[in-house]
């Protein structure tokens, strides 16, 4: 068989059918029957050299057909099984740089919280670091991807300029994919929810029309497999978040005082109602020596595990300063002392209260850290506010704490603190409860002989008609008839 271009005179050439530019040759003889024969022959070999191309070509789609069912197994094999997110991609990246031979590759999963694209697996990224992308980075071939769901490839053998502008990339090869990983039901638009990276393949440095069909073709089962691991590692976090809850929330009992402890002092009632499983309120009453009662009321500024584990520490060290202090201000001073530097770090700050009771002296003294909801509430004549002595703990610079006093009659005044939760409720008609509708309630609760606790009561009866929903904001009322 020649192939090539039939040239000499003293030779016959026939075309092989099917076979452009290849001949059957024989020595030219002036026997008639040799180009019959000939023809007949080549006819044959075309034949048989159709055949051979077609199981090779059969045999490559085979080649590539299992390399596509083994990545399907495996990627089965991810989805069948409980798997880390990070466990789940390395599998997933090995795998895939293995069938199309990448040295290098990555996956990159799109954060939400962050929008930017951040690295969970990677072969090969030894010798650099990947930092998380947003994906409104015009540089990044990643972003555009995720951005354009489109799958992108450069095997630098034409003049197409590089997509990346021709920055540096550090690698041994020019050749790269890059596709979108994405989610979704059948027969809807589907959402990227990452980014595959391939590149410095080995041997030629580029990635074929069958490696590009292959990646294309197993692209849905690897987003399926990485938004399982995604959505199984989101559950997990929801449990141990759970778990988390269930202790705070069981701190945050055992902290606050029972009922029978605040009898022992007097004449005194409290409820907190959280508006999560856990907040951040607080009170705390402290019988002293020499007939004299402390009462406390914080309000961190925020709600939920962070403000509860603060408020923790808070009311824990608040026990302890309360009993060794000389007086309200040292107490608060001694306190900020404790918990500043968490209150910093956190960003956060406490608007407290604490006022001392001296039954026999007839006085109430008091520190006021930026807490605006507290009343002196005598049984005749008008609620007297509490002013703040000193701005809220962990806000501002200012640390020094300033006193104030107001005469007391035990039995017949009320101390009244709230947190805002109470009276900033919104009602149905966007009203707030305020804290005349709060004082009201107090006053004619207490004309009607209830208890400090029966008072209580009262008020989160009446929150409860005014604002039928869940809180948006912890709730808390401590009373104290002294």
């Amino acid at each position: 068989m020649f192939h090539g271009d039939p040239s000499s005179a003293d030779r016959l050439y026939e075309p092989i059918p099917g076979q452009p530019g290849r001949y059957l040759e024989t020595p030219r003889q002036t026997d008639g029957r040799t180009a019959l024969r000939l023809r007949a022959a080549a006819a044959v070999l075309g034949d048989a050299v159709a055949a051979e191309d077609e199981a090779a070509a059969v045999a490559a789609e085979l080649a590539t057909r299992y390399e596509e069912i083994d990545l399907l197994y495996t990627i089965s094999d991810v989805l069948s099984r409980t798997v880390r997110l990070e466990d789940a991609a390395q599998i997933i990246v090995r795998e895939l740089a293995d069938v199309v031979g990448a040295r290098r590759a990555s996956i990159l999963v799109h954060d939400e919280v962050t929008d930017t694209l951040r690295l969970v697996a990677g072969r090969g990224l030894e010798t650099f670091q990947i930092e998380p992308v947003s994906v409104n980075d015009r540089n990044s071939i990643a972003a555009r991807v995720f951005r354009t769901d489109q799958m992108l490839s450069y095997d630098g053998s034409t003049a197409d300029a590089h997509p990346r502008g021709g920055a540096p990339r550090g690698y041994k090869g020019v050749s790269f994919v890059a596709l979108p990983i994405t989610v979704g039901p059948p027969g809807a638009r589907r959402r990227p929810i990452g980014v595959i990276n391939l590149t410095d393949r080995i041997g030629e440095d580029t990635f074929t029309a069958g490696h590009k069909k292959l990646l294309g073709a197993i692209a849905n089962q690897v987003g399926a497999a990485i938004e399982n691991a995604r959505l199984m590692e989101s559950e997990r976090r929801r449990v141990r978040l759970d778990t988390e809850l269930d202790l705070a929330q069981g701190l945050q009992a055992a902290l606050m005082q029972p009922y029978s402890a605040l009898t022992g002092a007097g004449d005194i009632g409290a409820r907190i109602a959280s508006a999560e499983r856990v907040g951040g309120d607080f009170y705390k009453v402290v019988e002293l020596p020499r007939n004299a009662v402390g009462v406390m009321l914080g309000d961190v500024s925020s709600h939920g595990l962070s403000a509860a584990l603060l408020m923790a520490h808070t009311i824990a060290a608040a026990g302890v300063v309360a009993q060794t202090a000389q007086s309200p201000q040292q107490a608060l001073s001694r306190l900020l002392d404790v918990i500043g530097d968490e209150l910093s770090r956190a960003e956060m700050h406490v608007a407290l209260f604490y006022g001392v009771i001296d039954r026999r002296r007839g006085v109430l003294r008091y520190a006021n850290a930026g807490h605006p909801q507290a009343f002196l509430v005598p049984s005749s004549g008008e609620p007297v506010r509490l002013k703040a002595t000193a701005p809220p703990l962990g806000l501002g610079q200012d640390r020094r704490m300033r006193s104030s006093r107001r005469g007391w009659k035990t039995g017949d005044d009320l101390l009244v603190l709230c947190s805002d939760g109470i009276t900033e409720t919104a009602g149905e008609g966007g009203e707030r409860y305020g804290e005349d509708r709060l004082i009201g309630i107090i006053q004619a609760a207490r004309a009607r002989g209830l208890t400090a606790q029966d008072i209580v009561e009262a008020v989160f009866a009446d929150l409860a008609s005014f604002s039928p929903g869940p809180a948006a904001d912890d709730r808390t009322l401590l009373i104290v008839r002294g």
